[in-house]
């Protein structure tokens, strides 16, 4: 393809592969003004229409090669993408841990609403009573979580945790929940069902999005569902994204994580290191993610009815570990902040967290800003300098030492870990 191909290279690639009667399934980009992203006159041959995006000018479509080429050549079209698959982004563990309740916080994300685009949501799961607002399936499997993943997801950002007595409590439990099933029951789906579940979500009004899922790396972060991302952030969303669990590898950090303006979130344990299943960057384009790491190993939350995600530890809950789990912490964090300072912007959500965030010793495609800290966000301290994160002397830091469970933990959410 030539410099002025308007497709993309994986397209591009994919188009040398199959035979002339072949639809594939793309994602059309038109010009910003084109708000309207439906052919004029009869359909072109080839071409099966499915969604219309309203956050931004894509359309999802089934498109035979040369449908492909005529669409090309259309003026109004800025680029064509192929539609890949994603998945939800879990590493499983074995030993099992607590989240630690949350007490004595005068902040649990009450009224805001906050968006989990995934396996959906188990709605009779106790912790989630009376606060699921609305559900929504692009699968064709109906709202219910039948892998569990979502249901888990949902539970570190905003589970009660009424199932075992405020034990495995959320990090925003007062928050509403808003459903977006894109995955399948076996945990896989496609690029243009998430950004469907995106567009919806925004379309309820919600605060915060929160996506534990991706495809494989490097991204450089202008693929469809990135810039949908980007999108959404532009329009007063924020957009949490996992890095991917493809580390300890350079160059893993694939779709969405490679967002540009996403908050991209790594995974680190209680040890404060980073977890080495944890995608790493740069993007394809050189750029530092993730932006930070939180908490994502060895965390026991809520477990959607008859599925066994992770490792089953009751009936309603299981363990998991994985930049999944460390993104819903992040999107519960936002929460907190949003109720806290409700005319912060997603920019500067995402940079109060990372300029509070506590400086791991890391490398920046490791940790990007380091172990985000939901108290020093709060208060608005900012990080110490590199190589002494967490000093005992440091006001802002953990004052715990090496070793110590996380300061989302310690300070945040005021529990004790129990072994």
């Amino acid at each position: 393809m030539g410099q002025g191909s308007k497709l993309s290279n994986g397209l591009a690639r994919s188009l040398g592969q199959v035979s002339a009667d072949d639809q594939l399934p793309i994602i059309v980009r038109y010009a910003p003004d084109r708000r309207i992203v439906r052919h004029k006159g009869p359909p072109l041959p080839g071409i099966r229409e499915s969604y219309n995006y309203r956050l931004q000018p894509f359309v999802h479509m089934h498109a035979t090669p040369h449908a492909i080429e005529t669409l090309e050549q259309d003026a109004e079209i800025v680029r064509i993408y192929q539609d890949l698959p994603v998945r939800a982004l879990l590493d499983s563990a074995m030993p099992i841990i607590q989240m630690p309740q949350v007490r004595n916080l005068g902040w649990d994300g009450r009224g805001i609403r906050i968006a989990i685009v995934d396996t959906g949501i188990d709605p009779e799961h106790p912790d989630f009573e009376g606060r699921i607002a609305d559900m929504a399936d692009w699968v064709g499997e109906g709202v219910v979580d039948e892998n569990g993943h979502g249901t888990h997801c949902a539970s570190i950002a905003a589970g009660s945790g009424a199932a075992s007595e405020g034990r495995y409590r959320g990090v925003a439990p007062a928050a509403v929940l808003y459903a977006a099933k894109v995955l399948r029951r076996n945990g896989q789906g496609m690029m243009s069902d998430v950004m469907a579940g995106i567009d919806w979500a925004v379309d309820q009004s919600v605060h915060i999005i929160s996506l534990s899922l991706g495809g494989p790396g490097p991204s450089d972060g202008r693929d469809a569902l990135s810039e949908m991302c980007d999108a959404a952030m532009a329009s007063g969303v924020i957009v949490c994204v996992a890095a991917g669990n493809d580390g300890p590898l350079n160059r893993t950090v694939g779709s969405p994580g490679a967002s540009r303006e996403a908050i991209t979130v790594g995974a680190s344990t209680d040890q404060d290191i980073i977890a080495p299943f944890s995608s790493r960057g740069p993007t394809a384009d050189g750029r530092v993610k993730p932006d930070i790491v939180l908490p994502g190993h060895l965390i026991t939350a809520a477990r959607a009815k008859g599925t066994s995600m992770g490792t089953p530890i009751s009936a309603h809950y299981s363990e998991a570990s994985g930049t999944s789990m460390a993104t819903p912490v992040a999107a519960g964090l936002c929460a907190l902040l949003l109720q806290k300072e409700p005319h912060l912007t997603p920019a500067q959500v995402k940079a109060r967290l990372m300029e509070t965030a506590i400086d791991l010793g890391d490398h920046a495609h490791a940790q990007g800003s380091g172990r985000a800290d939901a108290l020093r966000a709060l208060e608005n301290q900012i990080s110490p300098p590199p190589g002494n994160p967490g000093a005992p002397g440091d006001p802002g830091g953990p004052g715990l030492g090496q070793g110590c469970l996380t300061a989302l933990v310690q300070m945040l959410l005021q529990g004790k870990r129990q072994a």
